[in-house]
């Protein structure tokens, strides 16, 4: 990785241990479990947008909250700006705290209902001892909300949030993230519980933040129209792994591998008359408990050959030829463009 990635992702898992019964603890049966994510290595350069993609139960969200440590990854490193920040005691993980925060999906569900807005914005102030006196902290709150666009903010400061819109509510969220002046924003679904009429308005407001606060973002989305108005770099994940990423232009314009085919295939086109000529991946996202063999996507898949039944591809880059550096590459894991015997 370059000296500006901000945050990096190395072979990091995630297994949730499922319960046994009395009678599989008896028998001494191993638990099972549930692999969100499995083997997961990536990038995010500073000031860039990076999305992961996929539908759901493909482990975006689990990775978006291993990067910021929200969970404990089961194995692997997460560094940000060059520490490995799994090693961290949670008092050191404090003061890494404010670098990085997260935009969830749920504003409501996110938000506190007894607390005013002014109130839940300024909590983060408090927690980290940001602010001198009530009339900074008022201040700094009251500074954020204009500039996410809760204006005048005077009239939203004392209102709760079951008094404004969803897209409002979504605009409080980003403003408690902001006002601790952050590097790094994980941004889950950030805009999928808004009206389709005020997402891309939001889309607009999230880019011309990045831009004022220097900021970077990992961006979480199951929707790739979404993801191509606002990412740098994109990843697909499927089953709790990569399968393909790279710049966003290549990965759109020039898919490999058949699972990003068939999002993209998926994706609304505004026209009548058009039709899709690509075969689209049959029944559903397998059970991460027991996943497939070989290739996860292997049972769904139109091109699938024998080797994809037995043996898993790995991620590999496409255009070495061309010496894009390794950063910058066009990755996929598929047995159509990878050498078993290599």
């Amino acid at each position: 990785m370059s000296d500006e990635v901000l945050l990096e992702l190395r072979d990091v898992r995630k297994w949730f241990p499922v319960g046994q019964s009395v009678f599989d603890t008896f028998m001494g049966r191993e638990p099972d479990n549930v692999r969100a994510v499995d083997g997961v290595s990536f990038g995010v350069p500073h000031g860039k947008v990076y999305g992961l993609a996929g539908e759901s139960g493909s482990g975006k969200s689990t990775t978006g909250r291993l990067a910021v440590r929200l969970l404990e990854p089961t194995s692997g490193q997460v560094l940000f700006d060059g520490n490995d920040i799994t090693m961290l005691s949670k008092e050191d993980m404090r003061s890494h705290r404010r670098e990085m925060q997260v935009i969830f999906q749920d504003p409501f569900a996110s938000l506190n209902p007894r607390m005013t807005l002014g109130e839940g914005i300024a909590h983060g102030l408090r927690i980290h001892n940001l602010t001198g006196s009530r009339a900074e902290t008022r201040e700094r709150v009251m500074d954020i909300m204009h500039r996410v666009g809760l204006t005048p903010p005077g009239t939203f400061y004392n209102r709760y949030p079951h008094q404004i819109s969803g897209g409002q509510r979504q605009r409080v969220v980003i403003a408690r993230a902001l006002v601790l002046q952050p590097k790094f924003i994980v941004a889950d679904e950030p805009i999928a519980m808004t009206d389709a009429s005020v997402r891309a308005v939001l889309l607009d407001l999230m880019i011309q933040l990045k831009e004022d606060f220097d900021l970077t973002y990992l961006f979480i989305t199951h929707d790739l129209a979404t993801a191509k108005y606002i990412c740098d770099t994109i990843a697909i994940m499927y089953l709790g792994r990569i399968v393909e990423s790279g710049p966003l232009t290549q990965v759109y314009t020039n898919p490999q591998h058949p699972y990003t085919e068939a999002l993209l295939a998926a994706v609304p086109v505004p026209d009548p008359r058009h039709r899709r000529d690509k075969p689209m991946p049959h029944g559903e996202i397998p059970n991460s408990i027991n996943p497939p063999p070989g290739c996860a996507f292997h049972p769904r898949c139109p091109k699938a050959m024998d080797i994809c039944r037995v043996q898993s591809p790995p991620l590999e880059q496409l255009d070495q030829a061309s010496q894009v550096p390794p950063d910058q590459g066009h990755y996929t894991a598929c047995w159509l463009y990878s050498d078993p015997e290599g």
